[in-house]
């Protein structure tokens, strides 16, 4: 069926169902309501192609995923506890606002076509990207582009360092840094001296941030650590299962009394290897995370971590996304959202 036959049948003319569908204000009422009516009666879907190619919006975002490390499974995304709630968010807030999400994953660097080819062909209005890497030649050749564009996790620097037009950009993080902070203040408080740390990937602004703050602690309360006590968790459930085993596989004295993971799935990770090595958590060893996954709160014992506000954040990202393609927003925004310690059982007072 085509808007000529919707127009037809509600008795109006073809620029009006135009204007119904576009959500223009000067239709009355009446004449609104008898359209949708119809449109709804048959089941009727707007031509997204044909708009593209008359200049108009497709109401349409694009959510691009980065993730490069973890190894290729078919559903990685989505049972992937940081990315799954971040997807679900944006698609129940795009959807509330008349938008649709169109969702690309990046695992390869060859993936980023399809970031720049959802723009080139008008498939998309506008785009939100998560999980950045420090790509930053790929992340500024889309930038390039002019095209309405959100980025959670990303450092601001690199927009200075490739000099990018940052009118048509949008960037959300969360206070991961303070965050860490807290955290680290917080075993430190309890008593714990010898602290390791699971980090992430070093490649993204959150894995930075978050063992610059690892250090930075250490080193304001004046606490030795070996380069042993670093692990190379890189965000994964097994490299940090292996990391943590490597580090228990020495004298116990040497062993240290708490350690900081970056993301919660370390966290889990390492307290199961530390089961499987015949020690006990907090009683043995105190481990604290960061995100606050679902699963944190009924592992047992319960995981202290930081609540990262990954709903708040995902919100924001489709409101600015949908006010730049719909308005025509053009000026830089940058958002910080802060972080929560959730104290629970997995730490203990030396």
């Amino acid at each position: 069926m085509r808007s000529e036959d919707i127009a037809k049948l509600a008795g109006v003319s073809r620029s009006t169902v135009s204007r119904v569908l576009n959500n223009y204000p000067d239709i009355p009422q009446r004449t609104r309501e008898k359209v949708l009516r119809i449109i709804e009666q048959y089941h009727y879907e707007p031509n997204t192609s044909a708009r593209a190619l008359a200049g108009k919006g497709t109401d349409t975002i694009g959510l691009f995923i980065v993730s490069m490390a973890e190894r290729h499974t078919g559903n990685r995304i989505y049972q992937n506890h940081y990315f799954a709630p971040i997807v679900d968010t944006v698609i129940d807030t795009a959807n509330a606002a008349g938008f649709y999400v169109l969702v690309h994953t990046v695992y390869t660097q060859d993936d980023y076509l399809k970031v720049k080819q959802a723009f080139q062909q008008r498939r998309i209005d506008g785009g939100i990207i998560v999980g950045t890497q420090k790509d930053s030649e790929r992340i500024a050749e889309i930038c390039r582009l002019d095209k309405p564009f959100v980025m959670i996790d990303f450092d601001l620097e690199a927009l200075a360092e490739h000099s990018l037009n940052r009118d048509t950009l949008s960037v959300i993080n969360s206070d991961d840094y303070e965050g860490a902070c807290e955290a680290m203040r917080y075993l430190i408080g309890l008593g714990h001296r010898r602290i390791a740390h699971i980090r992430g990937r070093m490649n993204t602004l959150s894995g930075r941030q978050r063992f610059q703050a690892y250090e930075t602690m250490m080193n304001e309360y004046g606490l030795p650590y070996e380069d042993s006590d670093i692990l190379d968790g890189n965000f994964l459930k097994n490299a940090a299962y292996e990391e943590v085993a490597r580090l228990l596989n020495q004298a116990r004295d040497q062993i240290p009394s708490a350690l900081f993971a970056a993301n919660d799935d370390m966290a889990l990770a390492a307290i199961q290897s530390i089961r499987d090595n015949g020690l006990r958590v907090p009683d043995d060893i105190s481990v604290i995370g960061f995100d606050d996954i679902p699963i944190s709160s009924q592992f047992i014992p319960s995981l202290s971590t930081v609540r990262l506000p990954i709903y708040e954040m995902s919100k924001e990202a489709v409101n600015q996304i949908v006010n730049m393609c719909t308005q025509g927003t053009t000026s830089f925004n940058s958002s910080t959202f802060p972080t929560e310690l959730i104290i629970r059982e997995s730490c203990k007072r030396l």
